[in-house]
């Protein structure tokens, strides 16, 4: 099992940035590729990225790309969320993921945080 714990979301202002943490407990994190997804009401929960295990490789989505940075830091069973040059779009409710996979499949994740929510105003 691992438990997973966002933190970091909030209102900003569009342009601006926020810095969103996942704390990982349980299980070997090292374990894990990693991802962040989002879900905005009324749509279905979306991949936004993800960062292998040693932190070498990430993958983001398109509308992200160039503007959102994901990182880990495996000595601190952690893994973050940068995102700058934030939209209106942008707004949504954030959560970490785990599989033991490389994914970009929401099916593909085992274990999911709770979320947390991320308001971009325009």
């Amino acid at each position: 099992q691992v438990q997973l714990v966002e933190s970091g979301g909030g209102l900003v202002q569009a342009g601006g940035s926020l810095r969103l943490a996942c704390a990982a407990s349980g299980r070997a994190f090292t374990y894990y590729t990693m991802g962040w997804f989002r879900q905005s009401p009324g749509k279905e929960r979306e991949f936004v990225g993800c960062i292998a295990w040693n932190g070498g490789t990430t993958y983001y989505t398109g509308s992200v790309k160039g503007r959102f940075t994901i990182s880990r830091d495996n000595a601190k069973n952690s893994m973050y969320l940068q995102m700058n040059s934030l939209r209106p779009e942008d707004t949504a409710v954030y959560y970490c993921a785990a599989t033991r996979d490389w994914s970009t499949e929401r099916g593909d994740y085992n274990y999911w945080g709770q979320g947390t929510q991320v308001t971009v105003s325009s």
